[in-house]
């Protein structure tokens, strides 16, 4: 290619094959140089350009544009912007499975805190020692999890840009999430609370759902989807060994209907004042669909009083009702999961090993490994918690 120079300026030397070129636009006012790059699957140029008021400033753009694209970079990455990258993650870099509830989530942190602090940098430029500044100022104002939670969603947008090629290197692996503000913590309650609540808020509609948390520590998710399939009030006495009363915690109304992991899946032995409740639920509420003229959900446990499916704020607006009538917990907010903290206390109170806590609740750490290895057979019941509440809270309870 022939090479022009402005009037003002001496013309380069001629270039070498391969090397490009370099010519005044008139229109444009400013050097243009090129250089073909590569060629296309159906035999086209590929070329690289760069502009500019001087032939060194073009010849500059045109290496970097060159350099970009040798290393796999797209066309004007350099225009790309922190907010196109986080909304392009936003609408097409969850997986498929993740949770309404999650994406309302993800998408109300990073356009609250992401986007109107580094929506406008140009990705490419964004820097380590930015981010760090950045998430310092959310210390004030966000609990430790939640700045860990939004710097994910940048992480996640800026390597799914650097997957497509928009820039090279990911500068926000290289900063650590700071400690945010306290978060309130949870809290258990103490062994003569626990009593007060199985004994005040009794002939309340709610104490079967109650009674069943505290003395099972299943999550509230697990218990709000908890079918009467999965529930067996007989258990097995004739097997060998002997099949206690148990409840199957297999599910949750978490998205797909499963539980939070694989080894949360698990089978729990019922103590003797969650029978007689359950017992009680599954006539209770034989009567009222008889009396009602439709009960959508039949095969739950716990329902609303119109037979649908329970909610997060169903549980916990009943569940706080049902505590006015404890005296001793009437100045204190608690939430329905802390049941769940209140059975992990009162069996760690009762000698209960951690490891085996940890199997009757569900988490990941201290499990058996039969617990691990899931196969098709009905998993071992687990009775050290059932025996242990027995134990705690009495296996008698008095008539309605």
């Amino acid at each position: 290619m022939s090479t022009k120079s402005n009037p003002n300026e001496s013309p380069s030397p001629r270039r070498k094959p391969g090397q490009g070129g370099c010519h005044w636009d008139e229109k444009r006012q400013r050097y243009i140089a090129t250089k073909t790059v590569g060629y296309s699957a159906d035999g086209r140029r590929i070329t690289r350009k760069g502009s500019g008021t001087s032939v060194r400033e073009a010849e500059r753009k045109l290496a970097k544009a060159v350099k970009d694209y040798e290393a796999g970079l797209v066309v004007h990455s350099d225009r790309y912007t922190v907010k196109q990258a986080v909304e392009d993650w936003l609408k097409f870099g969850l997986d498929a499975d993740t949770d309404e509830s999650t994406r309302t989530k993800y998408s109300i942190l990073s356009r609250k805190h992401i986007v109107p602090n580094l929506g406008a940098r140009r990705l490419r430029d964004l820097r380590a020692e930015e981010v760090d500044t950045w998430l310092l100022t959310l210390r004030p104002i966000l609990a430790t999890s939640t700045i860990q939670t939004v710097k994910s969603c940048l992480n996640r947008s800026v390597r799914r840009a650097m997957a497509r090629g928009y820039l090279e290197r990911n500068v926000v692996e290289l900063c650590k999430s700071p400690r945010g503000t306290g978060g309130r913590p949870s809290k258990a309650l103490t062994l003569d609370q626990a009593q007060d609540v199985l004994t005040l808020t009794e002939g309340d509609g709610f104490y079967p759902y109650i009674v069943v948390s505290l003395l099972t520590g299943a999550r509230t998710e697990e218990l709000r989807a908890l079918r009467w399939e999965h529930v067996h009030l007989e258990g097995s006495p004739d097997s060998s060994p002997p099949i206690p009363p148990h409840i199957e915690v297999w599910r949750s109304d978490r998205a797909g209907g499963d539980t939070k992991t694989r080894l949360s899946r698990r089978t729990l032995a019922l103590p003797a004042m969650a029978i007689e409740q359950l017992r009680r639920q599954r006539v209770r509420q034989a009567q009222r669909r008889m009396k009602a003229k439709s009960w959508p959900r039949p095969d739950l446990v716990f329902t609303t009083g119109v037979g649908t499916e329970l909610d997060a704020a169903n549980v916990r607006r009943t569940f706080r009702r049902a505590l006015k009538k404890v005296p001793s917990l009437k100045h204190t907010e608690w939430t329905p999961r802390e049941l769940r903290h209140s059975f992990v206390s009162a069996l760690s109170e009762h000698g209960v090993p951690i490891d085996e806590i940890s199997r009757l609740v569900g988490h990941k750490g201290g499990s058996a490994v039969t617990e691990r290895v899931y196969r098709k057979q009905i998993r071992p019941v687990i009775q050290t918690g059932a025996q242990a509440m027995d134990e705690v809270f009495g296996t008698t309870v008095k008539d309605a």
